[in-house]
């Protein structure tokens, strides 16, 4: 049996309109945010791949590489929507405040 060679450049990429056009693993639509975010938690590549079952080892290692390589962008990226989550909750408790 053939193995075929993978670019790893293809493995992560930007699709506009698809999770704000954030970095995803290609054709699986998980986010390098999300798979970074797992990672600071202290998961290693392996338990990220078994938590995302669809996803390969080699896409994880893709979607770290691209942070270490990114890690401004990404950092940047993940405080927006920590901030975004924050609101949204604020919103939502004073909503219930009000009704109740």
């Amino acid at each position: 049996m053939a193995t075929v060679a993978v670019d790893i450049g293809t493995l992560i990429t930007q699709t506009p309109g698809l999770h704000g056009g954030a970095p995803h693993i290609a054709h699986k639509g998980v986010t390098v945010r999300r798979i970074v975010s797992w990672y600071q938690r202290g998961l290693i590549p392996e338990q990220i791949a078994d938590r995302i079952g669809h996803l390969a080892l080699a896409e994880v290692y893709a979607a770290l590489a691209y942070y270490h390589v990114n890690r401004a962008e990404i950092d940047t990226d993940m405080a927006k929507k920590n901030l975004q989550e924050k609101q949204l909750e604020q919103q939502y408790s004073q909503g219930l405040e009000r009704s109740l």
